[in-house]
Protein backbone atom coordinates (compact mmCIF):
# COMPACT_ATOMS: atom_id res chain seq x y z
CA UNK A 1 0.00 0.00 0.00
CA UNK A 2 1.22 3.21 -0.71
CA UNK A 3 2.40 6.05 1.83
CA UNK A 4 -0.39 8.69 -0.51
CA UNK A 5 -1.97 8.67 -3.43
CA UNK A 6 -0.40 8.83 -6.85
CA UNK A 7 -0.81 11.94 -9.15
CA UNK A 8 -1.05 11.53 -12.52
CA UNK A 9 -0.97 14.01 -15.12
CA UNK A 10 -1.68 13.27 -18.60
CA UNK A 11 -0.85 15.75 -21.45
CA UNK A 12 -0.61 15.73 -25.48
CA UNK A 13 -1.47 17.78 -28.75
CA UNK A 14 -5.38 17.96 -29.59
CA UNK A 15 -5.90 15.00 -31.75
CA UNK A 16 -3.73 12.40 -30.10
CA UNK A 17 -6.65 11.35 -27.88
CA UNK A 18 -5.81 12.00 -24.34
CA UNK A 19 -9.18 12.77 -23.55
CA UNK A 20 -10.55 9.44 -24.84
CA UNK A 21 -7.59 7.42 -22.61
CA UNK A 22 -8.14 9.81 -19.38
CA UNK A 23 -11.90 9.17 -19.57
CA UNK A 24 -11.24 5.05 -20.44
CA UNK A 25 -8.56 5.17 -17.09
CA UNK A 26 -11.26 6.93 -14.86
CA UNK A 27 -14.16 4.58 -16.14
CA UNK A 28 -11.59 1.44 -15.43
CA UNK A 29 -10.10 2.42 -12.21
CA UNK A 30 -10.98 3.92 -9.30
CA UNK A 31 -8.46 6.82 -9.76
CA UNK A 32 -10.20 10.27 -8.96
CA UNK A 33 -10.63 12.74 -11.72
CA UNK A 34 -9.29 15.96 -11.15
CA UNK A 35 -12.08 19.04 -10.40
CA UNK A 36 -11.62 22.59 -11.64
CA UNK A 37 -12.47 26.16 -10.75
CA UNK A 38 -14.28 28.04 -13.44
CA UNK A 39 -15.47 31.46 -13.76
CA UNK A 40 -17.83 30.64 -16.09
CA UNK A 41 -21.51 30.03 -15.41
CA UNK A 42 -22.87 26.78 -14.86
CA UNK A 43 -24.38 24.78 -17.80
CA UNK A 44 -27.28 22.82 -17.70
CA UNK A 45 -27.00 19.97 -15.57
CA UNK A 46 -23.85 21.06 -13.74
CA UNK A 47 -23.45 20.47 -10.60
CA UNK A 48 -21.17 22.61 -7.77
CA UNK A 49 -18.35 20.39 -6.18
CA UNK A 50 -19.00 17.32 -9.49
CA UNK A 51 -18.31 19.24 -12.42
CA UNK A 52 -16.67 22.17 -11.45
CA UNK A 53 -16.26 24.57 -8.87
CA UNK A 54 -18.12 27.57 -9.46
CA UNK A 55 -16.05 30.97 -8.92
CA UNK A 56 -17.07 34.29 -9.83
CA UNK A 57 -13.80 36.53 -10.96
CA UNK A 58 -12.66 38.34 -7.86
CA UNK A 59 -12.48 34.81 -5.94
CA UNK A 60 -10.45 33.47 -8.67
CA UNK A 61 -8.60 36.48 -8.93
CA UNK A 62 -8.27 36.02 -4.80
CA UNK A 63 -7.31 32.30 -4.85
CA UNK A 64 -4.61 33.02 -7.38
CA UNK A 65 -3.09 35.95 -5.07
CA UNK A 66 -3.57 33.43 -1.99
CA UNK A 67 -1.42 31.02 -4.45
CA UNK A 68 -4.37 28.39 -4.01
CA UNK A 69 -3.87 26.55 -7.37
CA UNK A 70 -1.84 24.02 -8.99
CA UNK A 71 -1.70 25.08 -12.67
CA UNK A 72 -4.41 28.18 -14.22
CA UNK A 73 -5.04 28.61 -18.13
CA UNK A 74 -7.34 30.78 -19.53
CA UNK A 75 -9.81 29.52 -22.50
CA UNK A 76 -11.90 31.98 -24.56
CA UNK A 77 -11.86 34.61 -21.91
CA UNK A 78 -13.12 32.41 -18.96
CA UNK A 79 -10.60 31.12 -16.14
CA UNK A 80 -9.80 27.32 -15.03
CA UNK A 81 -7.96 26.37 -12.66
CA UNK A 82 -7.17 22.96 -10.41
CA UNK A 83 -7.51 24.35 -6.70
CA UNK A 84 -4.13 22.16 -4.41
CA UNK A 85 -6.31 21.98 -1.42
CA UNK A 86 -8.61 18.82 -2.42
CA UNK A 87 -6.10 17.67 -4.77
CA UNK A 88 -3.91 16.74 -1.86
CA UNK A 89 -6.49 15.72 0.57
CA UNK A 90 -7.45 12.72 -1.66
CA UNK A 91 -3.66 11.98 -2.26
CA UNK A 92 -3.33 12.65 1.90
CA UNK A 93 -5.76 9.64 1.96
CA UNK A 94 -4.67 7.34 -0.08
CA UNK A 95 -6.89 8.15 -3.38
CA UNK A 96 -5.06 8.52 -6.70
CA UNK A 97 -5.49 12.05 -8.77
CA UNK A 98 -5.94 12.04 -12.36
CA UNK A 99 -5.34 15.28 -14.63
CA UNK A 100 -5.65 16.01 -18.15
CA UNK A 101 -3.68 19.12 -18.74
CA UNK A 102 -1.91 21.01 -21.52
CA UNK A 103 2.18 21.27 -21.24
CA UNK A 104 2.14 24.30 -19.37
CA UNK A 105 -0.18 22.98 -16.93
CA UNK A 106 1.82 20.59 -16.53
CA UNK A 107 4.85 21.95 -15.91
CA UNK A 108 3.41 23.67 -13.31
CA UNK A 109 1.76 21.11 -11.29
CA UNK A 110 5.21 19.32 -11.07
CA UNK A 111 6.99 22.49 -9.97
CA UNK A 112 4.37 22.51 -6.77
CA UNK A 113 4.11 18.94 -6.53
CA UNK A 114 7.55 17.00 -7.88
CA UNK A 115 6.39 13.78 -7.04
CA UNK A 116 3.80 13.41 -10.33
CA UNK A 117 3.60 11.44 -12.87
CA UNK A 118 3.95 12.75 -16.21
CA UNK A 119 2.82 11.17 -19.42
CA UNK A 120 2.54 12.65 -22.64
CA UNK A 121 0.22 11.11 -25.44
CA UNK A 122 1.02 10.97 -29.04
CA UNK A 123 0.24 9.84 -32.54
CA UNK A 124 3.11 7.78 -34.41
CA UNK A 125 3.23 10.58 -36.63
CA UNK A 126 2.37 14.18 -37.67
CA UNK A 127 0.36 13.26 -41.09
CA UNK A 128 -1.83 10.65 -38.48
CA UNK A 129 -2.29 13.52 -36.01
CA UNK A 130 -3.54 15.75 -38.97
CA UNK A 131 -5.52 13.20 -40.45
CA UNK A 132 -7.38 12.80 -37.02
CA UNK A 133 -8.37 17.19 -36.48
CA UNK A 134 -9.60 17.24 -40.29
CA UNK A 135 -11.97 14.02 -39.00
CA UNK A 136 -13.29 16.16 -36.29
CA UNK A 137 -14.80 18.88 -39.13
CA UNK A 138 -13.76 21.46 -36.45
CA UNK A 139 -10.85 23.09 -38.26
CA UNK A 140 -10.56 25.57 -40.62
CA UNK A 141 -6.99 25.34 -42.62
CA UNK A 142 -5.85 28.24 -40.78
CA UNK A 143 -6.48 26.30 -36.86
CA UNK A 144 -4.82 22.98 -38.68
CA UNK A 145 -2.00 24.96 -39.61
CA UNK A 146 -2.03 26.62 -35.34
CA UNK A 147 -2.65 23.39 -34.00
CA UNK A 148 0.23 21.03 -35.40
CA UNK A 149 2.78 23.48 -34.81
CA UNK A 150 1.51 23.88 -31.17
CA UNK A 151 1.65 19.84 -31.35
CA UNK A 152 5.56 20.25 -32.65
CA UNK A 153 6.22 22.82 -29.98
CA UNK A 154 4.38 20.54 -27.12
CA UNK A 155 6.48 17.29 -28.41
CA UNK A 156 9.50 19.58 -28.14
CA UNK A 157 8.91 19.64 -24.69
CA UNK A 158 9.40 15.75 -23.99
CA UNK A 159 11.91 15.98 -21.60
CA UNK A 160 9.66 17.53 -18.66
CA UNK A 161 7.52 13.96 -19.46
CA UNK A 162 8.34 10.76 -17.43
CA UNK A 163 7.02 8.51 -20.45
CA UNK A 164 5.41 8.72 -24.25
CA UNK A 165 2.62 6.74 -25.22
CA UNK A 166 2.16 6.64 -28.70
CA UNK A 167 -1.99 6.00 -29.18
CA UNK A 168 -2.33 4.01 -32.64
CA UNK A 169 -4.82 1.67 -30.98
CA UNK A 170 -7.01 3.28 -27.75
CA UNK A 171 -7.17 0.03 -26.23
CA UNK A 172 -3.27 -0.96 -26.44
CA UNK A 173 -2.37 3.18 -25.26
CA UNK A 174 -4.80 3.20 -22.27
CA UNK A 175 -3.39 -0.42 -21.20
CA UNK A 176 -0.07 1.43 -21.28
CA UNK A 177 -0.71 3.95 -19.18
CA UNK A 178 -2.68 1.60 -16.52
CA UNK A 179 0.91 -0.14 -16.87
CA UNK A 180 2.66 2.83 -15.97
CA UNK A 181 0.46 3.79 -13.02
CA UNK A 182 0.71 -0.10 -11.46
CA UNK A 183 4.53 0.58 -11.87
CA UNK A 184 4.67 3.89 -10.34
CA UNK A 185 2.76 2.51 -7.46
CA UNK A 186 5.42 0.31 -6.90
CA UNK A 187 8.27 2.34 -6.96
CA UNK A 188 10.45 1.95 -3.44
CA UNK A 189 10.07 6.24 -3.07
CA UNK A 190 6.30 5.90 -2.86
CA UNK A 191 6.25 2.78 -0.17
CA UNK A 192 8.73 4.12 2.23
CA UNK A 193 6.27 4.70 5.13
CA UNK A 194 4.84 1.24 4.63
CA UNK A 195 8.23 -0.61 4.54
CA UNK A 196 9.15 1.13 7.86
CA UNK A 197 6.38 -0.12 9.27
CA UNK A 198 7.14 -3.26 8.53
CA UNK A 199 10.49 -3.06 9.69
CA UNK A 200 9.01 -1.97 12.98
CA UNK A 201 6.43 -4.85 13.25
Amino acid sequence: MMDKGLLVVISGPSGAGKGTICKEVLSRTDIKGSISVTTRSPREGEVEGVHYYFRTLEEYQQMIAADEFLETASVYENHYGTPKKPVFEKLDKGHDVLFEVDVHGARSIKKKYPDAVLIFVMTKDFDTLEKRLVERHSETSDSMKLRLNAARHELSKYEMFDYIVFNEELEQAVAEVLDIITAEKCRIKHNVGTIKKLLDS
